[in-house]
């Protein structure tokens, strides 16, 4: 194609054929055939071959001219003053941040997921979000500097689509792009010049223009500057374009008659469609980042060969490394990034760059005044409320409704989803709910192959956002309705309780956040939203009734969470005063069970019970836990495999700044390389007992079975736990010695063996006289042994002190039991021996009844 800029004869003569001669009116263009081995003369602008010619450019086109080279560096030394920074949606006037701080590669995927894998991503949280994040970081991830790379047939894509859900880091990633590009990090040899078009910008582009018009909006370069730029090497140039769902798409783009100029004007918006079909400089590159839900409209419009890619959000990887960008402090970073960690929920969440964003900026403000960083984020409820505020501000220009008619239609759909358990959603029910489902942030839109055809199905970004978008609807009906909504939102859950949560539980837990008071306020500040006072009375009264009733497993992580997500001190309080056992055997805690735990504990000075046997208690949750375990009476825990620092820490905690008068405690270790099987810990106003069973059986015949200690209350400070739990840890029966006279003011000691031998017998005569507190010694063996036996008949124990042993003794003359499960056989009697300063007597008691 020629381009004429002024009225003058173009003449092309031939070395081996004849002379062609072309002339063009100003400002038009002509098309010609171009054989090779021509001689071209006069003033002539090439913009590009036509279609199904090639032309051998002379050595002056093909390569830049140092004045191409320095628009070139004009224009990328602009984009890296301007694209280094990143202005944030609560930057004040002037206020920015480096990208370097900001961006961190979220992972890419370079194919479409299946209708099972996409129901995976939805529906799992936590570690199994992590995991099925994790299974698709393999070899199917790409990185920036490979989207244009050749495909297993080596076919290189022209164009790649970006697909990315609102807030999921599509325009930094572009941003990106764009800085290494100009920066030579990226592309250097492969894009020779690289434009960026946001279809936000040309949306307001008025009027008709011509393509290096419409760029000269987006960059420094001038029209003519841009034109003498893509007269050269058109396949070694880039166009970004950034929002296509955005795009305001007119039927002009399907009415006008082909656009194929550079030059040639038509609205902005048909100007763009037909350089993404190719009919504009078919040899550049095209990269478009678009929301799924305007993906296929893309697909369409795009030329060929194309590329889908899909930006997943950040992997756990991922995660960290932005909170050590935004923190920049590593103390800092640590304390938010351990802190959010232990929130499945939150961690979840932070997939998604802009709640991670979200929830970086509240800590680090949180930080600034010197918070502690466990009051930081209150509740889940808050996040979900300050992301929707987020993308409505910011994602959602032009919306053809109101904000409140938005959100309840959104309301209406996800509770639609709820009822028939369904995270992908058909057409038809989206389309009558939703107005314009393709200009809706919230939504995700996903094509899937059903035989020969394909079907459109939605969903919201994860199902906890439909779960909270459920939660919105109810709360935010009119006064009658929102408690006939609520009424029935409890029955169901109520109807739904097994062994696991029912499919409602999280939506109640939504709906208490979202009566929190400072939640209520954003709701109506911010998104326009009023909640009834009366919904918030009624949910109250529901869950006081509730308390009143046995709660047991699962359904009490529920109450802990709806009290936490409430986050209301004074009604917390009320409710725990009437909440006496805390019962959650059974149920597995998770790291954000033990923070609402913590948080409902916090509230109370004191409560009868807590029940954690069989909740898969680790080190790490433990820690969490630890502040408010000095505050039940009666405390029932198993750990999974605690260390010796686990144990004193927990004991540390119990025993010192101790407030309640009476507490019991028993502290079970699951299999494992454990230190000890159990520990139990009782005090009273005077006395204080410890009871510890070692996991060991080093000598089958003899091996010590649990070892109890009774001492005076003042002497709980006292006790070096480290020291005690090390010699139990050693598994060395002599060290077991130092325990006891370790207590100055012992009173009482118990032990339990397998087998009363010689050497367990001169073990506990040797504490009597080495312990002259003690009062009391009694020993429990399944067997007592002839050599046992012996030493005890010739002892005797020191004044105000008595010794018991209770066991079987076997009567066979040879072979004699000495295991446990012998301990039925007919041959075994029940006996007591009683020492005494007096001397040594045996009592025969009737056979035990095992």
């Amino acid at each position: 194609m020629i381009s004429s800029l002024k009225t003058k004869e173009r003449r092309f003569r031939s070395r081996a054929g004849p002379n062609v001669s072309a002339a063009a009116q100003s400002g038009g263009h002509i098309i010609a055939p171009v054989l090779t081995n021509n001689t071209i003369t006069g003033d002539v602008h090439f913009l590009h071959n036509a279609h199904g010619f090639t032309f051998d450019r002379p050595h002056s086109e093909t390569t830049q001219t140092s004045a191409t080279r320095s628009l070139i560096f004009k224009h990328k030394t602009r984009i890296c003053t301007e694209y280094q920074y990143v202005t944030e949606y609560n930057s004040l006037p002037g206020e920015r941040v480096l990208l370097s701080e900001r961006y961190t590669q979220p992972l890419i995927l370079q194919r479409h997921r299946d209708q099972k894998e996409r129901e995976a991503e939805l529906c799992s949280s936590g570690e199994d979000f992590q995991q099925v994040l994790s299974s698709r970081s393999g070899d199917e991830s790409s990185h920036l500097n490979y989207l244009f790379n050749p495909d297993g047939h080596g076919i290189s894509p022209s164009s790649v689509i970006l697909q990315g859900n609102s807030g999921n880091g599509k325009t930094l990633t572009v941003q990106k792009i764009m800085m290494d590009w100009a920066s030579d990090k990226l592309y250097k040899e492969r894009f020779a010049i690289v434009f960026h078009l946001k279809c936000k910008e040309i949306n307001r582009i008025a009027g008709i223009k011509s393509l290096v018009e419409v760029l000269s909006y987006s960059c420094s370069l001038t029209s003519d500057e841009i034109s003498q730029i893509l007269q050269q090497s058109p396949e070694k140039i880039l166009f970004i374009i950034d929002g296509f769902d955005e795009l305001r798409l007119t039927q002009d783009i399907y009415d006008m008659s082909p656009h194929t100029d550079v030059i040639q004007k038509a609205p902005a918006e048909v100007t763009l469609c037909a350089l993404l079909r190719g009919h504009i400089l078919p040899e550049s590159f095209l990269l478009v980042a678009t929301r799924s839900t305007a993906t296929d409209t893309l697909s369409k419009l795009l030329k060929g060969p194309q590329r889908f890619t899909e930006i997943m959000g950040f992997s756990e990887k991922g995660v960290e490394e932005y909170f050590q960008k935004f923190f920049q402090d590593e103390e800092l970073f640590r304390r938010a990034y351990t802190f959010v960690k232990t929130n499945e929920n939150l961690f979840t969440t932070c997939s998604i760059p802009v709640i991670c964003w979200i929830i970086c900026t509240t800590i680090k403000e949180r930080f600034r005044v010197g918070a502690d960083v466990t009051s930081v984020l209150e509740t889940t409820t808050s996040i979900y409320v300050d992301f929707v505020s987020t993308l409505l501000k910011h994602h959602c220009q032009g919306l053809s409704q109101s904000v409140p008619t938005l959100l309840r239609s959104l309301g209406q759909l996800a509770e639609r989803g709820m009822l028939e358990q369904q995270v992908l959603l058909d057409e038809k029910t989206v389309y009558e709910t939703i107005s314009d489902p393709v200009a809706n942030p919230f939504l995700c839109k996903f094509l899937f192959k059903r035989r020969i055809c394909q079907e459109t199905m939605f969903s919201f970004m994860h199902l906890s956002f439909q779960e909270f978008f459920t939660a919105l609807y109810c709360v935010i009906l009119d006064e009658e309705e929102s408690p006939r909504k609520l009424a029935q939102l409890i029955s169901v859950q109520d109807s739904g309780w097994l062994e696991h949560p029912p499919r409602f539980a999280a939506v109640v837990q939504f709906v208490f956040g979202l009566l929190n008071k400072d939640v209520r306020h954003t709701l109506r500040k911010t998104l326009g939203l009023f909640v009834h006072p009366n919904t918030q009375a009624l949910l109250k009264e529901w869950i006081l009734k509730e308390l009143q009733s046995d709660i047991y497993h699962y359904r009490t992580l529920f109450i802990l969470h709806c009290l936490y997500e409430l986050h209301e001190e004074d009604f917390v309080i009320k409710a725990m005063k009437s909440w006496n056992r805390i019962n959650a055997y059974g149920a597995i805690f998770r790291r954000t069970d033990c923070w609402a735990l913590l948080y409902c504990s916090q509230c109370c000075q004191c409560i009868e019970e807590l029940d954690l046997l069989d909740c898969r208690l680790t080190s790490e949750k433990l820690m969490m836990i630890l502040p408010a375990l000095p505050k039940f009476k009666k405390l029932t825990l198993s750990l999974e495999d605690p260390s010796v620092s686990d144990l004193v820490e927990l004991m540390c905690v119990l025993t010192r700044g101790q407030t309640l008068n009476t507490q019991d405690v028993h502290v079970i270790s699951n299999v494992g390389t454990c230190t000890v099987r159990r520990a139990d810990l009782s005090t009273s106003e005077e006395l204080s007992r410890i009871c510890i069973q070692p996991p060991w059986h080093v000598d089958p015949a003899g091996s010590l079975q649990s070892l109890g200690l009774t001492f005076p209350r003042s002497e709980l400070n006292n006790i070096n736990w480290t020291k005690l739990f090390q010699i139990i840890h050693q598994k060395d029966s002599d060290a077991l010695m130092l325990i006891p006279c370790s207590f100055s003011k012992l009173k009482k000691m118990e032990i339990r063996v397998d087998c009363l031998t010689k050497r367990w017998c001169v073990w506990t005569l040797q504490i009597i006289q080495n312990c002259p507190s003690l009062t009391e010694l009694k020993v429990d063996a399944y067997f007592l042994l002839e050599e046992g036996i012996k030493i005890l008949q010739r002892s005797r124990t020191r004044p105000a002190c008595i010794m018991k042993v209770d066991g079987l003794v076997c009567h066979k003359q040879s072979q004699k039991c000495t295991h446990y499960k012998d301990r039925e056989l007919s041959c075994n009697q029940k006996v007591m021996i009683h020492l005494s300063s007096q001397g040594c007597s045996m009592e025969t008691l009737r056979k035990s009844l095992f």
